[in-house]
């Protein structure tokens, strides 16, 4: 999974070679874990300040008691939305955005979330720089820090 993890388009037969298993042994294993649902998809890791989206901030949200379903379903019709995780703690809600600049960031807050009737509050957090730890080589084992 880690190979896949680092490098969704890696073929069959480097994956197999990594692991020191046949190709069909890897094809087998590989299907598995789609079929299980265990790999729900291949996807491309974003530079969003490339992309455009130089604004990212994770946001914070109290909700209405039980209105979790409901408030998910607008947070995805968001424009920007990449992550969103009920949690527990001092809030309910953890809403990862990406958008083009702050006064983009500052109307999807202040309109488009506040505007949510279930949304009792909210607290942006901006994002000053990322590590996509995804991104690292994967047969280099776990690292304690990056120099």
């Amino acid at each position: 999974m880690r190979l896949l993890q680092a490098d969704g388009r890696a073929s069959i037969r480097s994956v197999a070679e990594q692991v020191h298993v046949s190709r069909a042994n890897a094809y087998a294993r590989i299907n598995r874990l789609i079929d299980d649902g265990v790999i729900r998809g291949f996807t491309a890791r974003v530079n969003h300040e490339r992309a455009g989206q130089g604004a990212s901030a994770y946001i914070t949200l109290k909700i209405v008691q039980n209105s979790w379903r409901t408030v998910r379903e607008q947070l995805r019709e968001l424009p920007g939305a990449a992550h969103i995780a009920l949690v527990s703690g001092d809030f309910d809600v953890l809403l990862l955005v990406h958008t083009p600049d702050n006064r983009t960031l500052r109307e999807l807050v202040l309109t488009r979330l506040q505007s949510i009737p279930e949304v009792l509050s909210t607290r942006t957090l901006l994002v000053f720089e990322e590590t996509d730890l995804l991104a690292r080589d994967p047969s280099a084992g776990p690292t304690i820090s990056e120099d």
